[in-house]
């Protein structure tokens, strides 16, 4: 990673590993079809009302700061969208779910539907992304699907990726898988594809505690 000079407006394009993958594959696989904008690398605590020069400078220390090349590991990019509010706007689109921890015994499934709070309609066409980091935990599927698909960074690394399963909708199925040994977690990651919001749910599978009973002796008479 390198920065850019920020003295003058400068595009950085370039094509992500999975972009170049597709393009590589050729057969019309490669279509942009959507673009977003993020400001990953901006930190707002810079921005200072107390700035003795007045509220012109409030944001000077955030101008200055050096911007980043862009990335070709898509997962660590675009992390924190930008989305356009109505005007009077105070608060940021969330995405939320009801608990942010999952206990299960093999074979208990539950149902989680993320809802996004502070915006209206927010992910009402495209719905959310979540990813599973271990499939050997649980199994996912999306119970109401979304309309069309949309690309999200995962945020995963390749090897993380082999064991991961990600799928999109509104609401999702979580089954836990059977544990032999020890309990076993995995991370849920929610993803809303239009907002940008995010959420993380720990699900945990239990193990399965296998009854065993002792066979009572047998007394053999003369």
């Amino acid at each position: 990673m390198g920065y850019l000079d920020n003295s003058s407006i400068t595009v950085d394009a370039i094509l992500t590993k999975k972009g170049r993958e597709l393009l590589a594959r050729g057969r019309d696989e490669f279509k942009i079809t959507h673009f977003a904008l993020a400001d990953d690398e901006v930190d707002y605590d810079l921005y200072n009302t107390e700035h003795p020069l007045g509220t012109a400078y409030y944001g000077a220390s955030i101008e200055n700061m050096p911007i980043v090349e862009a990335l070709a590991d898509e997962t660590q990019m675009l992390k924190y969208k930008l989305v356009t509010l109505p005007k009077g706007s105070a608060r940021i689109p969330v995405v939320r779910v009801a608990f942010s921890s999952l206990n299960l015994e093999s074979g208990e499934s539950t149902i989680v539907q993320p809802q996004t709070v502070n915006f209206q309609g927010g992910n009402r066409q495209f719905g959310y992304t979540a990813i599973l980091s271990d499939s050997d935990v649980a199994s996912i599927r999306a119970t109401k699907s979304a309309r069309g698909t949309a690309s999200v960074p995962q945020f995963i690394g390749d090897s993380e990726a082999a064991q991961s399963i990600t799928v999109t909708g509104f609401e999702f199925e979580i089954v836990a898988k059977e544990q032999l040994i020890a309990d076993k977690s995995a991370t849920i990651l929610i993803i809303g594809n239009e907002t940008g919001g995010r959420v993380s749910i720990t699900v945990t599978a239990k193990r399965l505690q296998v009854a065993t009973t002792m066979a009572a002796p047998t007394i053999q008479g003369s």
